[in-house]
């Protein structure tokens, strides 16, 4: 389920949270008490996940406890341990901005230069608290690279076109240069 693109990642579960049924959910969303809105959700195991009921876990937030369906107990709560849930793409309807894009609807796109020559495929849009990047699989081979998601850097986005224009650094692909001790 986590490469097809007819299903969007919303969150994951971690530990159980106490005795009665409660488990930690890490939510992806923009708010993270909207998981908890969109309905049933599907388990990356493929089984119906309905939430209960949400509250804020304290130190994060992003980190919520959850009360799912037909889950009362501890050992219940600790078998969603690790579990992703995901929600059909086509129920997200689509983005309220021009400006605004479902990281779904990215990976996958085609990645070209300002004269269209190929760079390469968008593999992930992964935010890492710095803001959203681009992950790009190089056409030619090798290891990824990451460009950041502004304008600057990604100039054009053609969904419908399946095509990213992107106004990347001559090193873009460039292995990283080994750390200089001495340099402050």
């Amino acid at each position: 389920m986590a490469t097809d693109p007819g299903f969007v990642l919303l969150g994951e579960f971690g530990r159980a949270h106490g005795l009665n049924g409660e488990v930690r959910l890490k939510s992806y969303t923009a708010d993270p008490m909207a998981i908890g809105s969109y309905g049933p959700l599907t388990g990356a195991d493929g089984r119906a996940i309905e939430i209960a009921s949400l509250r804020p876990a304290a130190g994060a937030p992003d980190m919520l406890i959850a009360r799912i369906a037909g889950v009362s107990g501890r050992n219940g709560a600790e078998s969603l341990n690790r579990l992703a849930l995901y929600v059909a793409r086509d129920r997200l309807g689509a983005p309220e901005d021009e400006d605004e894009f479902f990281a779904a609807d990215l990976v996958g796109l085609a990645v070209v230069d300002r004269d269209g020559h190929s760079v390469g495929t968008v593999r992930a849009v992964p935010n890492y608290g710095g803001g959203d990047l681009l992950e790009i699989a190089p056409a030619t081979g090798g290891s990824p690279a990451l460009l950041p998601f502004t304008k600057a850097f990604v100039p054009e986005i053609d969904v419908a076109g399946r095509r990213v224009v992107v106004d990347p650094p001559e090193d873009l692909f460039a292995p990283a240069a080994p750390r200089d001790p001495d340099a402050a």
